[in-house]
């Protein structure tokens, strides 16, 4: 059966061909990055996100997600971004989530007109996780004698080298509802009375898109060629847009050098490992 959008698309748009610009949205969400681990932030993905909704004579804009979360700030930034791109050049949304849109990478999901995901695909975490270290047995072992001063009786809040305070955890959870009820009200201004009435929704747990589908978290199963022709016509052909390139020719990401290296590995292994725990948390 055809979807709402398909049967608002005018008739001119479905019977010649159509170019649908496509923007791939792939990695944990977090500012920074290197050749080696490529993060996905407003800053990295402003340009395409430009030249995709600036795309003249094309009725819609498709994103290709595949993102387990990261920064908040980030994610709505960029939600907010194409929302903005979106109404401005009133251009349809379409999105289609590849391995996983949970967290922050469903937050940028909801700014879709319509969510389409593999049958497999992972969908939902709808919550705010901190993690750190704790390294206070660490340096009694090795004897390093941990000094801080401060200005300010909360400025060494959640240090690591120092035991965890009850106070600064009653601040992070404060912190963290405040930042969850700004996800849900998104989620819900954007799906509406798509949800479906359930107690698990909202509280971080994330599922297939089958069951994704049932609560009302995506629209449909399928994938983004088959599902574009289905709605604009078999003629219908998709356009990547692709990172802009330097004077150079080269992709802004840069190759990967000596230099590039030694900057990758001084960003430090905790973040490798914050990336790669983001990933692993479903599965993958």
């Amino acid at each position: 059966m055809p979807s709402l959008i398909s049967r608002i698309i005018p008739r001119r748009f479905k019977s010649s061909s159509v170019e649908i610009p496509v923007v791939r949205l792939s990695g944990a969400i977090m500012t920074g990055g290197s050749p080696l681990r490529q993060n996905l932030s407003l800053e990295g993905i402003a340009n395409q996100l430009e030249k995709a909704f600036t795309t003249k004579h094309s009725p819609a804009v498709a994103l290709s997600i595949n993102s387990p979360g990261g920064s908040p700030v980030q994610s709505r930034l960029i939600y907010k971004r194409i929302r903005d791109l979106a109404e401005e050049n009133n251009k349809k949304v379409h999105v289609f989530v590849e391995d996983v849109a949970a967290s922050g990478g469903y937050m940028i999901a909801v700014a879709g007109d319509e969510i389409i995901a593999d049958p497999s695909s992972i969908v939902g975490s709808i919550g705010v996780v901190s993690a750190s270290f704790g390294f206070t047995e660490l340096i009694k072992k090795i004897g390093v004698e941990r000094r801080v001063h401060t200005a300010g009786k909360n400025k060494a809040t959640m240090d690591p080298f120092q035991p965890e305070k009850a106070s600064d955890i009653d601040h992070i959870k404060a912190l963290q509802l405040e930042i969850h009820q700004t996800f849900i009200d998104m989620v819900k201004a954007r799906r509406g009375a798509k949800l479906q009435d359930n107690d698990d929704l909202f509280t971080g747990q994330f599922w297939t898109a089958i069951t994704g589908l049932q609560l009302g978290l995506v629209d449909g199963l399928g994938d983004m060629r088959s599902h574009l022709r289905t709605v604009y016509g078999d003629k219908t052909k998709l356009n990547l847009i692709q990172p802009s390139r330097g004077l150079l020719g080269r992709k802004n990401t840069g190759g990967i050098s000596h230099g590039h290296l030694l900057g990758a590995a001084g960003e430090g292994l905790i973040n490798v490992l914050e990336e790669k725990s983001l990933w692993s948390r479903y599965g993958l």
